[in-house]
């Protein structure tokens, strides 16, 4: 049986240093979207539809960056979409978890560089949020690729295949993957993961523990380079121009 938060021992609700949902820009967002006046199964959805798809899949300059930088960047991964997602659920009232984990590098080929693939640690840091709802934890990972990005890879392979693991993908159902708000499970790198390292009060407790790790010249580049690149790759994507990669079966 799923256990029920302990607001004394796990605080899911509480703001912390990158969770900053008191932040002004996202205090005006939860009031301009009136959030709060929804039923509390459709706050949830409304705002894991907004991240989803008002947030574009793209890279950040780092994971450990505070929620209101995500939304003044308009665009976010998995790690950086979850830091948004988490605040803005806390912010409404919503308690929510992180669980971490890593996945093979594969599944970012095709966004990544090549010759920067070739290079690039085996395993990245990855995870979803977890919120509570209807008395039991609901894994929320769908929420990655807004649906413009996530068509165009429909359009290049279904019917195809049906299982992908690349251009930021992990399904063994690209046709119609678990994307979709009903209050269940949501997935769409779940079959990149190739480690499990639990789940944590906060994005702030998790890279404490857990950060990917980079060279210092391997970081600047990253942060000045390289993640521009692959913003121009999802752009190109997006618009229809998936570039060709070796996949597997």
């Amino acid at each position: 049986m799923l256990d029920k938060p302990n607001t004394q021992l796990e605080n899911p609700l509480k703001e912390t240093q990158l969770l900053n949902f008191r932040a002004p820009t996202i205090r005006q967002l939860v009031d301009q979207r009136k959030w709060k006046d929804l039923p509390l199964f459709d706050r949830a959805g409304a705002i894991y539809d907004f991240v989803r798809n008002e947030i574009l899949f793209g890279y950040n300059k780092a994971d450990n960056i505070q929620a209101s930088q995500v939304l003044a960047d308009g665009i976010g991964q998995c790690n950086t979409k979850g830091t948004l997602l988490m605040a803005l659920m806390r912010a409404v009232g919503v308690p929510c978890r992180l669980h971490g984990f890593t996945i093979n590098k594969e599944l970012q080929r095709g966004v990544v560089p090549e010759l920067v693939y070739k290079i690039a640690p085996d395993n990245i840091l990855h995870s979803w949020v977890e919120i509570y709802l209807e008395d039991r934890w609901i894994n929320l990972e769908g929420f990655i690729l807004d649906d413009v990005f996530l068509s165009a890879l429909q359009q290049k392979f279904v019917p195809s295949r049906e299982s992908l693991c690349g251009y930021g993908v992990g399904t063994n159902c690209l046709s119609a993957p678990q994307v979709n708000w009903l209050g269940q499970d949501t997935y769409i790198q779940k079959t990149g993961i190739n480690n499990d390292f639990g789940t944590y009060t906060s994005p702030d407790d998790f890279y404490a523990e857990h950060m990917q790790a980079f060279s210092p010249v391997m970081k600047v580049l990253y942060e000045n380079g390289i993640r521009h690149v692959m913003n121009w790759r999802t752009n190109r994507i997006r618009a229809g121009k998936v570039p060709v990669i070796p996949l597997r079966d």
